[in-house]
């Protein structure tokens, strides 16, 4: 049994048991944690003292190799020493095949993870997408109710997770590499057209010249994606997270996206992306619905057999396993 008031008492004093424990209830898929979740954030973000949606969100992707966690530690780190307490959770949505989570992450920023004004958290997928949705949201709000005001949250795969976590934080970060080759093709998929900074890192040592050459290429292709617009053209910025240059005008450019923003923007985002909680938590809670349902457990197995046996279309398939569901 969730004693939800202790917990929630446990958060805004920013105790990490209590803002871990949170955190595991709010992933939870058991029908009472889910419930318990739903009181507790609701007290969270109840009353005038709630510290709920005050925070800077930031997400953070990049190309594989790119140094993701190295350079979350470095401005981590260089937050803190700013006085700002920083949380960070890692999208892994690998963990559709293992229901895990990676936990290298903490290994991987030994310095961050000891810092008594930074917690690091990895958050799993639980199996889908709309898993990260609702996992890393939810997570969101615990650690803003317990006083971190940045969060920044690392998509540890590529593709349409990027697309998931852009549209929970209020700024978007692309980490490349110099002369990778990807410029071009990365505007094709779409994922530097939804950054709204762009960071080339690793420009240390014999590297500076490639990182600058390739932060010039990425601005002028940038200038011809958004030529005629009176939006946030993306920055291209150059960073080394080993030598921690570069990291503050990372940080000053992404203050800058939240200026040009404005606060009427910062809320208007926030409640559309709110809007598409509602609405993906409706599908995961169908999705379980779907999962646990008593007239759907008659038919899977059925069901299941011809297909794999060919002997029924997956189309057919799935209108029986609704009909099922809506009796």
């Amino acid at each position: 049994m969730v004693d939800v008031a202790e917990l929630t008492a446990g958060v805004r004093a920013g105790q990490r048991a209590s803002v871990s424990r949170a955190i595991t209830l709010v992933e939870s898929r058991r029908a009472d944690h889910r419930v318990a979740a739903r009181e507790l954030l609701t007290e969270l973000t109840a009353g005038p003292d709630s510290k709920v949606g005050q925070a800077v969100r930031v997400g953070i992707s990049g190309v594989p190799g790119v140094g993701k966690s190295t350079f979350i530690e470095a401005l981590g780190v260089h937050l803190t020493e700013r006085g700002h307490q920083v949380g960070v959770l890692a999208v892994d949505p690998s963990s559709v095949r293992t229901r895990g989570s990676v936990l290298g992450d903490k290994t991987r920023m030994a310095r961050l993870s000891v810092d008594p004004k930074a917690y690091i958290r990895p958050s799993p997928s639980a199996g889908s997408l709309g898993g990260v949705a609702r996992a890393t949201s939810q997570a969101m709000t615990v650690l803003e109710a317990a006083g971190y005001d940045v969060v920044l949250v690392e998509t540890v795969g590529v593709g349409q997770s990027e697309i998931t976590v852009a549209a929970m934080v209020d700024t978007f970060l692309f980490l490349t590499l110099a002369r990778t080759g990807d410029q071009l093709q990365g505007i094709k998929k779409g994922i530097l057209e939804i950054a709204d900074v762009i960071t080339v890192n690793k420009a240390d040592g014999e590297r500076v010249r490639e990182a600058e050459v390739t932060a010039r290429d990425l601005a002028g292709a940038l200038r011809l994606v958004y030529a005629g617009t009176k939006d946030w053209v993306p920055p291209v910025l150059t960073c080394s997270s080993i030598e921690g240059t570069g990291i503050d005008t990372v940080w000053s450019r992404i203050i800058r996206h939240r200026e040009f923003m404005g606060q009427r923007g910062i809320s208007e985002k926030r409640a559309g992306q709110q809007l598409e909680f509602t609405w993906a938590l409706v599908r995961d809670e169908l999705e379980q619905r779907l999962r646990t349902d008593p007239g759907v457990a008659l038919v899977r197995e059925k069901v299941s057999a011809q297909v794999l046996a060919g002997e029924l279309a997956p189309g057919a398939a799935a209108d029986e396993i609704l009909r099922a569901f809506d009796s």
